[in-house]
C-alpha cells in the first residue's frame, strides 16, 4: 500500500493560496460575464426605444440674439423708415443785444422742419426762425442748405414757412393726415432734432388729450416771448427742445400735428398744433400767394359743462359767442357780422365738423382760405339754424377768429 508523503506546513499554505486564486479567477470571470450580459440587454433595450421613440425638436428661438419684432415695433419702424427722409434739422443764428451793451451777441438755436413740397417748401414753428439772422437746413442725408428764406408766418398760430433753393433736386414731402379724426389713445410717432444734437430722433406714444390750451414761452439770451395757443393735441411721446416744428405722425406715416411745446413741470406731456389748422395757409403759400389766413370775425369761448351752466345754454359743446373784456362779440364788418351771427349764439358745426369734438373754431377755420364759403350750424334760443359765411382774409391787428 502506497503511502502519501506528509505535507509540510509550508506546502499546505501554498496549496491553500492556489485554491483561493482559482476561486477568485472563477468569480472574476463570472462578474465579467454578468457585465457582458447586462450590457447586451441594455443595448437591445435602447435599440428598441430608439426604434419606437418620437423625436421632439427644440424650439427655434434664440435667447442670445434679436427676436422677431412685434407688430407694434414694426409699425413704429415702418413709420420712421417712411418719414425720416422728409424731416429736416434747422439751425439758426440770432443776433441779440441789450440796452446795457453797445455790441450785438450771436447765439445759435435749433429746431425741426417738415418737407411739404417737392421743390423745397418747409413748415416749422414760428418761434424756431423768429428773429433769426441766418438759417441753415440739414436734410436727413446730410445735405446742407444755406440759402433759406422765410416766406411767411401765420399771424394767429405758431407756424412759419421756409423755402430752400434745391436746384434740380426733387424732395420727398410728407403726406398730411386729418387731425379732425384723431382719437385719444391713438398711437403716434414723433421725429425731430432732439436737443439740437440728435438728428431724426424717433419716439412713440399715444394721443393723451385733445383741445388743450397752452401758454408757451420761448426764451432767448435777452428776451422772452409768450404765446397763447389753443386746441392743441397732447401726447406722451417724448419731445424735447429741438423737436419744435417736427411732425407728429399717425401709424400710416401721415402728419397729424406739428410739435410745438413741452410741459416743463411734468414728464410725458407735450403738445402739437393740429395739422388741419395750417392747411389753408399752406395752400396759399404753395400757390405763391404768401400766407393768407382765413378769418371769421367772432369772439367766443369753448363750452364745458361748467361754462354752459354759467352762461345758461342747453348746448353740451361748441363755441359760445360772447364779448371779451371791452371788445364786442362780433367784429364790425367781418364775415360773421355780414352773415348775421350774434352774441350768445353757439357755433356747433363748421360744415360737417363738430366744434369741440373735432376742433375749435380757429383750427377748423384754419383749414380754409379767404373767399371760401362755409356753413355754420348754430344754436340760437334753443333752435338750430344754418348760415352761409364767406370767409375773408385776416388783416394784422384784427382780433377774434
Amino acid at each position: 500500500m502506497n503511502q502519501q508523503p506528509q505535507m509540510t506546513a509550508q506546502d499546505q499554505r501554498a496549496a491553500r493560496a492556489m485554491r483561493q486564486s482559482k476561486i477568485m479567477s472563477i468569480i472574476a470571470a463570472g462578474a465579467l460575464a454578468l457585465v457582458f450580459v447586462v450590457a447586451m440587454a441594455m443595448w437591445v433595450y435602447l435599440r428598441t426605444i430608439d426604434r419606437n421613440a418620437t423625436i421632439t425638436e427644440r424650439d427655434q428661438v434664440s435667447t442670445d440674439g434679436n427676436l422677431a419684432p412685434t407688430a407694434d415695433e414694426s409699425a413704429v419702424a415702418n413709420v420712421a423708415d417712411k418719414a425720416s427722409k422728409s424731416v429736416v434739422s434747422i439751425i439758426t443764428n440770432i443776433e441779440e443785444s441789450s440796452s446795457l451793451r453797445t455790441t450785438t451777441r450771436q447765439s445759435a438755436a435749433a429746431g425741426t422742419g417738415i418737407i411739404v413740397s417737392k421743390d423745397g417748401y418747409i413748415v416749422t414753428n414760428k418761434h424756431v426762425v423768429s428773429k433769426a439772422s441766418s438759417i441753415r437746413v440739414i436734410a436727413s442725408d446730410g445735405t446742407r442748405y444755406d440759402d433759406v428764406r422765410v416766406v411767411g408766418e401765420d399771424p394767429l398760430n405758431d407756424i412759419a414757412y421756409l423755402k430752400l433753393e434745391v436746384g434740380n433736386t426733387v424732395l420727398t414731402p410728407l403726406s398730411l393726415g386729418d387731425s379732425a379724426t384723431v382719437r385719444v389713445g391713438q398711437s403716434v410717432v414723433a421725429i425731430g432734432n432732439a436737443l439740437g444734437r440728435y438728428q431724426n430722433t424717433v419716439t412713440s406714444g399715444i394721443i393723451s388729450g385733445k383741445g388743450r390750451p397752452v401758454t408757451a414761452s420761448t426764451s432767448g439770451n435777452s428776451t422772452q416771448r409768450t404765446e397763447s395757443l389753443t386746441d392743441l393735441i397732447q401726447t406722451d411721446a417724448a419731445v424735447n427742445s429741438g423737436n419744435s416744428g417736427g411732425p407728429l405722425l399717425n401709424r400710416s406715416g401721415q402728419v397729424i400735428g406739428i410739435n410745438v411745446a413741452v410741459a416743463t413741470n411734468a414728464q410725458g406731456i407735450s403738445f402739437a398744433i393740429p395739422v388741419n389748422a395750417m392747411k389753408g395757409t399752406l395752400k396759399s403759400v404753395l400757390a405763391g400767394k404768401g400766407v393768407r389766413r382765413a378769418y371769421l370775425g367772432a369772439r367766443y369761448v369753448m363750452l364745458t359743462p361748467d361754462i354752459a351752466k354759467q352762461v345758461g345754454t342747453s348746448a353740451k359743446e361748441g363755441a359760445y359767442v360772447m364779448t371779451s373784456g371791452d371788445k364786442s362779440a362780433i367784429v364790425a364788418g367781418s364775415p360773421a357780422d355780414k352773415a348775421g351771427l350774434r352774441e350768445k349764439d353757439v357755433i356747433t358745426k363748421i360744415n360737417s365738423l363738430v366744434v369741440g369734438k373735432q376742433g375749435d373754431v380757429s383750427s377748423l377755420i384754419g383749414e380754409y382760405q379767404p373767399g371760401d364759403v362755409v356753413a355754420l350750424t348754430i344754436l340760437r334760443d334753443g333752435k338750430e339754424r344754418v348760415m352761409r359765411v364767406t370767409l375773408s382774409e385776416y388783416q394784422g391787428g384784427e382780433s377774434g377768429e
